[in-house]
């Protein structure tokens, strides 16, 4: 039988002398690195204090950022409570259509939602990519043709308005039917200008709009950003 030897397997392991190894040292200013095995030599790197390239050890100098428009919620509960929920509600019953801009991280959006579900409101969720001729989609009956994996023949189905199927699916005491739209920054300025004109074709529809992102939660009237305003401010 044939064995199989290893030979560092159950060999004693090896001491070496310990060296101690230099590592740079890091101050705020200077990072200073001593190169083993030769002359000591000392490289200095200056991290601030820059000025034309020339080093002044006694004066250091640090980037100051300064942030405006900070308010009470950015320090108190800032991302759960919404101190603008009231203009909320109120702007979405004076322009019944509007275009949100949220975070990049998301999440934000889900405050105002809840709230305007709590006002009695039903959701329609759709996303602008895959939505189509909006007016023909929301309003008419549509065809859709199924995938046929190339082994199939093309078929079309017909299905029925996704906002008057939903109205007259409503139950009695709801407020309304919210049709929230995302990714609406894929849509040209002929489809937004629809969306804006949906809740008058449709007195009981509000329309919500993601049209892009910001750094905090704001929202502006769909009919201004489809350009049917002249722009002023809500």
């Amino acid at each position: 039988m044939a064995a199989t030897t290893c030979f560092k397997y159950g060999t004693p392991v090896q001491s070496y002398p310990a060296q101690k190894q230099q590592l740079p040292r890091v101050t705020n200013s200077i990072t200073e690195a001593k190169m083993p095995g030769k002359k000591e030599t000392t490289t200095k790197m200056m991290m601030m204090g820059l000025r034309g390239g020339q080093y002044n050890p006694g004066k250091r100098t640090g980037l100051v950022v300064k942030c405006s428009g900070i308010g009470i919620g950015d320090f108190i509960g800032g991302d759960l409570v919404r101190f603008d929920l009231g203009r909320w509600l109120s702007d979405v019953e004076e322009h019944r259509a509007l275009a949100i801009y949220s975070p990049h991280e998301g999440g934000y959006e889900g405050r105002y939602l809840n709230r305007l579900r709590y006002q009695g409101y039903y959701f329609l969720d759709l996303t602008a990519r895959g939505l189509g001729d909006p007016e023909t989609t929301l309003t008419k009956v549509h065809p859709v043709c199924p995938a046929h994996l190339g082994k199939q023949p093309i078929a079309r189905w017909y299905f029925p308005p996704e906002v008057d199927y939903r109205l007259d699916a409503l139950p009695p005491d709801a407020k309304g039917l919210v049709v929230w739209i995302i990714e609406a920054k894929v849509l040209s300025k002929a489809e937004l200008q629809f969306l804006a004109l949906l809740p008058e074709l449709r007195p009981k529809v509000r329309v919500i709009a993601e049209c892009g992102n910001w750094r905090k939660f704001m929202w502006k009237p769909l009919k201004e950003i489809a350009g049917l305003t002249d722009g002023e401010d809500a």
